[in-house]
């Protein structure tokens, strides 16, 4: 698999990812453990985890495989702190709060270090330079050797990343932003990607296939064993199986059919090679679905067909974004 710079760092990584979204969930530890020595054989280094996702389990369960399955060296781990189980109080970007959450994440991940380390959303309640702090602490101490934040609006992520730079050698800069991007999901495109693309931010795309819907199972029913039937997960997928999801995912069938390849093929090489992309983060169920969208690594997309999905899947971005003159 080719790899990619992680944004404007040294950092290289493969240019699809593995999420671990449902482990310790929905996934047990032996599909768990197909899809990452099929992930690590087929090139694949970049695993992306939060301590939220399974409650913990995500990330003690990748602690367990790594060693005995994967040698650690060969992976690049990206995990999350932030989110917190408090209806009052989603997030939790305090210092505090998140250098110990960083010290739990590595204990169940078995390991002294992650490679990139995320704040997994923006706090309101907490000055933005305490959290941004946090990150330069995780860095300096060698608990983490990338930094990143998550789910960050565009003016969000321009303050921290600008903030980042402003001392540099005392801060560390920002590598990476992750957040949903796909055919069916094109807000970044508005502020997000122009301000990562200027301040040398690499994107992760996270539910690069449109929570699944994408792949076109959706299209006639709903599977019994798709995300869509699982009761955690059908929430997360009923936004996407509107009326317009469904022409946009007609569009990539056709698509996928002139160039006798899967739905799935090309949905997930559209949002991989689009400007400022890294490396899209796929969450598969088990191996087979994870060797299914591996296989996009041999396509690119003629131009004519990018053009055309750019088309039919265009968000409506007006003022202030266009010249205010034109409309």
């Amino acid at each position: 698999m080719e790899q990619r710079h992680l944004g404007r760092t040294g950092l290289r990584v493969s240019r699809i990812g593995l999420g671990t979204l449902t482990w310790g969930r929905d996934t047990d530890e032996h599909d768990a453990a197909d899809m990452l020595k099929a992930f690590w054989e087929a090139g694949g280094n970049l695993v992306d985890t939060a301590d939220v996702y399974g409650d913990g389990e995500a990330e003690y369960l990748l602690g367990r495989l790594i060693e005995g399955l994967v040698p650690r060296r060969d992976l690049v781990i990206s995990t999350k702190a932030g989110s917190v189980p408090d209806p009052d109080r989603r997030f939790d970007g305090s210092r505090g709060h998140l250098l110990a959450a960083l010290d739990a994440s590595l204990a169940r991940l078995g390991t002294d270090y992650v490679d990139v380390w995320h704040i997994h959303a923006f706090d309101p309640e907490t000055p933005l330079e305490e959290t941004l702090q946090a990150l330069d602490l995780a860095v300096s101490s060698g608990r983490a050797r990338y930094a990143g934040v998550s789910n960050f609006c565009g003016w969000q992520l321009a303050k921290a990343a600008t903030w980042q730079l402003a001392a540099p050698g005392t801060r560390t800069r920002l590598a990476c932003t992750q957040l949903e991007y796909s055919l069916l999901q094109r807000g970044v495109e508005r502020e997000v990607l122009p301000a990562a693309l200027d301040l040398g931010v690499g994107l992760l795309p996270s539910s690069p296939l449109g929570r699944g819907v994408l792949t076109g199972k959706y299209r006639h029913t709903t599977p019994p064993d798709s995300r869509g039937a699982s009761e955690h997960l059908a929430p997360f997928v009923e936004p996407y199986l509107d009326d317009t999801a469904t022409r946009i995912v007609d569009a990539v069938t056709t698509a996928a059919d002139g160039l006798a390849v899967t739905p799935l093929q090309v949905a997930l090489a559209w949002v991989r090679d689009r400007p400022g992309v890294a490396a899209p983060i796929v969450g598969a169920r088990n191996a087979h679905q994870l060797t299914a969208a591996l296989s996009v690594e041999a396509l690119s997309l003629p131009d004519e067909i990018c053009r055309a999905l750019d088309d039919v899947s265009a968000p409506v971005h007006r003022y202030p974004d266009h010249d205010w003159s034109t409309l």
